[in-house]
């Protein structure tokens, strides 16, 4: 299965971990990916720990638990290539729908854009293809 279906159709917990430029190490809960064309993977965040840190270290992990009994999931790897603000592009991805003004209240919205280094599964150490 490839990494686009996978994300489409299996349910879970993500789990993004960045670094400062100093390797102080932050984890936040993180929806699933949006997988793009090219060996590319979006999320959208806010202003805040997460998207800071990547100002800094463009490196990245993305942990993905899937739900159900055991420990089954992939971890991606990841380097950051580029970033855009409150555009067209970030409100056809956004999942979560808010209000207008609850929207704005929170801030900007960024899609951080990663080239995906590495895919191993959650639990072991043998790369996927």
């Amino acid at each position: 299965m490839d990494l686009l279906d996978y994300f489409e159709k299996t349910k879970g917990l993500g789990v993004l971990a960045t670094a400062d430029g100093e390797g102080h190490v932050n984890a936040a809960i993180y929806s699933r990916p949006h997988i793009m064309e090219n060996n590319t993977a979006g999320f959208i965040m806010r202003d805040r720990l997460t998207h800071d840190n990547l100002q800094s270290n463009f490196r990245a992990a993305y942990l993905f638990k899937e739900d159900g009994p055991g420990y089954t999931g992939k971890r991606l790897y990841l380097e950051k290539l580029s970033e855009e603000m409150d555009t067209p592009r970030v409100n056809e991805l956004k999942r979560r729908v808010l209000s207008p003004a609850s929207d704005a209240e929170k801030g900007h919205k960024f899609l951080v854009i990663f080239k995906i280094t590495k895919v191993l599964p959650l639990i072991g150490g043998v790369e996927e293809e």
